[in-house]
């Protein structure tokens, strides 16, 4: 989830819950107001009434509400003096709503000229407070939605182009490659926190590109100081090899030397190779036929697998295109196709389907499942007899995870490697 995003609903949630103990809040207020002033009218419809009734006797005769907003009725003397005015809400039926609707009523007692004491109540409609509330909450959901819209639009636009240059130095590092040459030039910006942020990437980056050169340097080094030595003690012991003078037993045992070197020399290979991958020192993609290559390296390893008598089937189900670099894919291809036939039997077979989005891999040989986690690994040899360097499936994990693939593998009867690739590349 984007930053932005993630700020707009922490944003939206805050003034959500604002609002609602806001309303909350407002309501209360808001009906103690009404309460209090329809009081004040009750009580000034106390006074004029106490005031008409001195004035004219028959207003001490009305003692239902059907007629006006007060009923009298008379008390003794001493429940008089006792009683202590009431404000309540209540319900009346009204004949023109045909319902019960709430009123206000005030409780009262007062002492008339003719010496008698007289409870009288008074009502006044009340708002509903449903109808209050319904009101409120529509009201109130308006001006969430709207501050929920001013929200977003101030990130749409505002924070968006404070953040800019946050965004631009993240684009400029996604197309950064150590060894390109490259220098990010951050943008010019005038808040503090992004200007130390671009200080520190620029320090890493330099700090990681030396580091980067030098080691670059020394694999390169290496690699070469190590190959040539290794060509010349093989040319020298095939030199000694071809003069016929040693016996069987040192025949043998210059062949078990031989071996090792040629054995040291893959690796030295491979393991550079691995170096290259994992430091993306290879050129830019293109568009790759993974259907061509294959056929292209199941006709090179043609020989291979007639001398082991290992059925091969190609199932081309689709066309996969990819942007890719092309010599990884060839390395990808070669290096899974040589684990299958290698690691084969005799007479065994080989199974290579192309998909839309995916190439399986499928091929007879020991009895039983591999370990997943570890076949993947350097130097792990499901045989512990063979003669591979063990990096082979090493590299193909390299090469899936610098291109943004997944492979996997299980067993069904067979040994099977599936490399997916994902819709859009």
């Amino acid at each position: 989830m984007k930053l932005l995003t993630r700020t707009s609903l922490y944003l939206s949630g805050a003034l959500l819950l604002a609002l609602t103990v806001w309303a909350v809040i407002f309501y209360v207020n808001m009906l103690d107001e009404v309460h209090d002033s329809i009081d004040d009218g009750l009580a000034n419809s106390k006074l004029l009434v106490i005031r008409e009734a001195e004035k004219d006797s028959l207003v001490l005769q009305q003692r239902t509400f059907d007629e006006g907003n007060y009923a009298i009725k008379r008390i003794g003397k001493t429940a008089a003096l006792k009683h202590v005015d009431t404000y309540v809400d209540t319900l009346m039926y009204m004949e023109e709503e045909e319902d019960l609707e709430p009123v206000r009523m005030l409780t009262t007692t007062f002492w008339a000229k003719d010496g008698h004491y007289y409870q009288m109540k008074i009502i006044s409609s009340m708002v509903e407070e449903d109808d209050l509330i319904e009101d409120l909450f529509y009201s109130l959901l308006w001006l969430y939605l709207i501050f929920t819209v001013s929200i977003l639009l101030i990130n749409a636009f505002l924070l968006r182009r404070i953040w800019k240059p946050f965004y631009t130095l993240l684009d400029r590092l996604r197309a950064f490659r150590l060894g390109s040459n490259e220098r990010i030039e951050p943008e010019a910006t005038s808040i503090t926190e992004f200007r130390m942020l671009n200080e520190a990437v620029q320090e890493v980056l330099e700090s990681n590109t030396k580091a980067f050169n030098s080691q670059k340097q020394l694999i390169e080094n290496a690699s070469h100081e190590w190959q040539t030595p290794l060509a010349i003690a093989l040319n020298k012991l095939q030199l000694f090899a071809d003069k016929h003078t040693l016996t069987e037993e040192q025949m043998e045992e210059l062949y078990q030397v031989v071996r090792a070197l040629e054995r040291l020399t893959r690796l030295n290979k491979s393991l550079l190779l691995l170096s290259k991958i994992e430091n993306r020192q290879f050129s830019e993609a293109s568009a790759v036929n993974f259907n061509e290559l294959c056929r292209e390296l199941l006709e090179d390893f043609a020989a291979l697998t007639e001398h082991k008598n290992i059925h091969v089937l190609f199932h081309e189900n689709a066309t996969l295109t990819r942007q890719f670099h092309h010599d990884l894919a060839s390395i990808l291809l070669t290096n899974l196709l040589k684990n299958a036939i290698t690691h084969n039997v005799i007479g065994g077979e080989l199974n290579v389907t192309i998909e839309t989005n995916r190439i399986i891999v499928e091929n007879t040989g020991q009895p039983e499942a591999l370990d997943g986690e570890k076949i993947f690994s350097r130097f792990y040899k499901g045989d512990s007899g063979s003669r591979s360097t063990g990096l082979g499936l090493a590299i193909v994990r390299s090469i899936c995870e610098a291109a943004g693939i997944q492979v996997a593998y299980e067993f069904n009867g067979k040994h099977r490697i599936e490399i997916t690739f994902p819709a859009h590349m």
